[in-house]
């Protein structure tokens, strides 16, 4: 028996692993930015019934485009930050605000007072007319990019902000100050990747919390880094009982992406409503082909929340950063969906907004190495069949704002906090009850 054939009886030897070819990749993304963009001028103007109908492959013979979907390996590419990097992972504890006490401090003023204290030395914060009041039986929610510590000082390249003012020690108390000043009765942030230190700040104004990172932050390539970076949720205890807490790692084409969503189902005790607040930030980065991402991330968010909330009856808020101006198609994907019924509270006609039926023309404006950016990319979505808008925060003025943007001294983000009372409308059981007691009078 030879010794120089091969034996049948042994299995294969194992192929060599595949080796990643940027060029390759780029070739591709290249392609495939190509045909997304062709994708979205062939559907352009089509209404979002039929698109779903396409989706479905429930067109009825009718010959119609259907949208691009990318190769597999360039989509896994695309919806993780961390991907193909040869960078190493440093994930650490979040411990970096361990120095901070906040013992004696109980009360809005004394926080603020706590916060002055500490930024003292700095010019004060942008100051935006708004009353620390909420109007009596309304729902009062802050949504905010807060921006991550670990990308802000050493990713985001913020050429105009002073090294100095993305010092975490500075920012740490402008960020509870921002918050703190509006007293709202929920909190949605981004970018968070100091959840401990904000989670006992906020306790001792009467908030409870919950945090959901991202799977592959790219705050944990970064040396020195506190942790992923995810979004947050807080309540006020005293004023709501959490009920359920989902949390979701968003998916596209049925891949998981980098991207994540908390949804909270919270009892308003004064009404005795439960009410479902959700928190997202979608896929940065601009051109067709992260625009259709960002509408499927989009999709799969509206299907999370249908699997898990009552959405005949039950007032819906979902708020975030959604790194899309509103001609991308998520922001109609959103508003079009019949089964939410959703609006942006900034299009209302309510005080502090711009223009009735227009969002604000920018809620992010920052200088970069590449220049400046100026855009309207965040939302405070609602069910406008249980809620209405009574307010909201206006947005600074470039005056205000300064020729070097944000973040600065006076503003501890790229992004600026949106602030919206609600009032609960009628729910369809207490509209009935008032029908039948008017029918029997």
């Amino acid at each position: 028996m030879s010794s120089s054939g091969s034996n049948p009886a042994l299995p294969p030897p194992p192929a060599a692993p595949a080796v990643f070819n940027m060029r390759e990749m780029r070739e591709s993304l290249a392609l495939a930015e190509q045909l997304a963009k062709a994708s979205m001028s062939s559907n352009k103007g089509r209404s979002h019934q039929l698109q779903q109908l396409d989706a479905n492959n429930n067109n009825e013979g009718e010959e119609t485009p259907r949208s691009y979907v990318p190769p597999k390996q360039l989509l896994l590419y695309l919806v993780r930050m961390g991907s193909f990097t040869s960078a190493p992972k440093m994930v650490n504890d979040d411990v970096q605000d361990d120095d901070v006490d906040f013992e004696g401090i109980t009360t809005v003023e004394d926080m603020l007072q706590r916060c002055r204290k500490e930024l003292a030395a700095l010019p004060i914060r942008i100051e935006r007319n708004f009353p620390r009041d909420r109007p009596a039986g309304s729902i009062r929610l802050l949504q905010w990019n807060i921006l991550s510590q670990s990308l802000g000082e050493h990713n985001d390249n913020f050429v105009r902000c002073p090294l100095e003012a993305l010092d975490w020690r500075t920012r740490r108390y402008r960020i509870v100050e921002e918050i703190v000043e509006y007293n709202p009765d929920i909190i949605c942030l981004q970018e968070v990747d100091h959840y401990q230190f904000l989670s006992r700040a906020l306790r001792t104004q009467g908030y409870e919390g919950i945090y959901f990172p991202k799977p592959d932050s790219p705050c944990i390539y970064i040396k020195g880094n506190n942790g992923p970076d995810g979004c947050a949720i807080f309540y006020r205890a005293n004023d709501y009982e959490l009920i359920k807490v989902e949390t979701r790692i968003v998916e596209v084409w049925r891949v998981q992406s980098n991207q994540v969503v908390i949804l909270t189902m919270l009892r308003h005790k004064a009404s005795g409503r439960e009410i479902c607040v959700a928190t997202t930030h979608l896929k940065a980065r601009q051109g067709a082909l992260l625009s259709t991402l960002r509408n499927e991330q989009g999709k799969d968010i509206l299907d999370f929340l249908q699997n898990n909330v009552d959405v005949a009856d039950c007032p819906i808020i979902m708020a975030g950063d959604f790194n899309a101006e509103p001609n991308e198609p998520v922001y109609s994907t959103i508003r079009s969906d019949t089964r939410f019924g959703f609006d942006s509270a900034y299009r209302c006609d309510v005080d502090g907004a711009e223009e009735a039926g227009q969002e604000p023309p920018y809620t992010t404006w920052k200088v970069r190495g590449e220049g400046e950016s100026c855009h309207t990319i965040d939302y405070v979505f609602f069910s406008r069949r249980q809620l209405g808008v009574n307010q909201v925060l206006p947005f600074p003025t470039g005056e205000q704002i300064g020729p070097d943007r944000v973040p600065s001294f006076q503003y501890p983000s790229d992004h600026f906090s949106l602030v919206v009372d609600f009032d609960l409308l009628p729910s369809a059981s207490q509209a009935n009850g008032v029908l039948n007691k008017l029918l029997c009078v």
